[in-house]
């Protein structure tokens, strides 16, 4: 079997056979390895985040030549092979054994992109993936003026083309998911007790044009403009 680690923070050594590797992986970097011979391995005095992915050896253990793989975390390879592990776990108890096994095959040829440091963005299989990891880039990146499907094409490795492809089988455009999640941010925001920002202040700080532009797209959304929804927070309860 192989074994992907992801290192979170602090660090891990790792060490195979007396005069085998010697391997130290600091936070942000993964190792990709043979689980035989046995490895060794010591952690740094507070890493207690790490992610581990087991992979059956026959379909990837010749790329890397029972030597270990070490890399970025955040390389975008990495990030969709992560981004589809997490949605496996999320629903692997609702697949069907048909669903079972496509899900399986996708993140075997993401590993295989990992290791090759490449994905075909064009596989339909992938699709998932890609827009689990645009949404994790998303949620991390909403307030920045330069979100948008090309700056998340380019992190992602892919032709904007290819992302769009992949957000059609979904319920919503990349751009459209962009929006919304900016819009529930702000609504988040107008539920707070005290200190609600002002509604020109949420339509600068989430990236809309100007405010006639968000109170439009917040009515939109929510039925209501962003000072009724706000008024409708201080309503006592029944």
């Amino acid at each position: 079997m192989l074994v992907v680690d992801v290192v979170e923070n602090g660090s891990w050594a790792f060490a195979r056979g007396r005069d085998g590797d010697h391997v130290a992986v600091p936070a942000g970097q993964f190792i990709v390895r043979h689980t035989g011979p046995p490895w060794r391995f010591a952690v740094k005095a507070h890493t207690n985040t790490t992610t581990k992915l087991v992979l059956p050896v026959a379909h990837l253990g010749p790329l890397i030549h029972r030597r270990p793989v070490l890399g970025s975390a955040d390389s975008a390879e990495m990030r969709l092979l992560m981004g589809h592990a997490r949605m496996i776990d999320d629903c692997l108890d609702d697949l069907s054994p048909a669903g079972a096994r496509a899900a399986r095959n996708a993140l075997l040829e993401l590993a295989l992109g990992v290791l090759t440091q490449q994905v075909d963005g064009n596989e339909p299989q992938l699709a998932p993936a890609l827009v689990q990891a645009a949404k994790d880039l998303v949620r991390g990146r909403l307030s920045d003026p330069e979100l948008s499907p090309r700056m998340l094409a380019r992190e992602l490795n892919i032709s904007v083309r290819t992302l769009h492809r992949a957000f059609a089988a979904t319920d919503e455009s990349v751009t459209a998911h962009i929006r919304h999640q900016r819009l529930e941010q702000a609504r988040l925001a107008l539920t707070g007790p005290v200190a609600r920002p002002g509604v020109s202040e949420l339509a600068r700080f989430w990236q809309f044009a100007d405010t006639s532009h968000f109170v439009r797209a917040f009515k939109k959304q929510y039925g209501q403009t962003p000072a009724q929804y706000a008024r409708s927070q201080d309503a006592p309860l029944p």
